[in-house]
């Protein structure tokens, strides 16, 4: 794809298709995404790509902590509930998921299964667990080199036909991620990524977020 194609088209997916991912292809996507800006060539960012038996008992203690109500004890923190427009936002896309998915407002079924698609990572036959080096906690620049990664590699994975989603329900549970994943304690998790061959018949693939405008986003001076 040219660079533009793959930003206008790319997708959150949240359904996959029982089908492997060649190591050597991710091996292939980070080293691309790797050439993300990085503040001072830091390069805070480490990833722990895990699949098969690791990701399905990664997948399984996230669900059963969660359900049984062990409180969530992910390292990046999340910050305040998100409210205004910020919050408008965030209903409006999943009012346009669960739309596609045949969710109704008061379906507690349906609407529990999509939570539980979440904690597990949506079934993705590849996750990647993007962490920061533990002496730079504290500061804002790692994080933000890591989103900068991250960024790059749901884009690169795109360009090749794989689907990703940002999924940091799957690692709500940090202590089964950090076990299974092997993880050392020198290190902060910060998020995961879902990865996968699209399943094009699973509705909510075809959805597709808004934006606000350029009009509403930039303020030029100076022209």
């Amino acid at each position: 794809m040219e660079f533009d194609e793959v930003i206008k088209t790319r997708r959150s997916i949240r359904g996959y298709l029982d089908k492997p991912v060649p190591k050597e292809l991710i091996r292939e996507i980070l080293e691309i995404a790797m050439r993300a800006p990085t503040s001072m060539n830091s390069q805070p960012w480490n990833f722990y790509v895990v699949a098969g038996d690791v990701l399905d008992r990664i997948r399984k203690g996230n669900v059963e902590r969660n359900v049984a109500g062990v409180p969530d004890s992910r390292e990046f923190r999340m910050g305040p509930p998100y409210a205004g427009v910020h919050r408008d936002r965030q209903v409006e896309i999943a009012v346009q998921l669960f739309q596609a998915m045949g969710i109704a407002r008061d379906d507690k079924e349906k609407r529990m299964d999509w939570v539980l698609r979440g904690f597990r990572q949506f079934d993705a036959p590849v996750s990647i667990v993007i962490t920061y080096d533990k002496a730079l906690a504290g500061g804002d620049i790692p994080p933000f080199d890591c989103g900068g990664v991250v960024n790059c590699i749901v884009n690169t994975a795109w360009s090749r036909g794989l689907g990703c989603v940002i999924n940091s329900q799957g690692i709500m549970q940090s202590p089964v991620v950090r076990e299974e994943a092997g993880i050392p304690d020198d290190q902060v998790i910060q998020t995961c990524v879902a990865m996968g061959w699209p399943d094009d018949t699973f509705p909510a693939n075809a959805v597709v977020s808004k934006r606000k405008s350029v009009d509403e986003a930039a303020v030029f001076r100076g022209f």
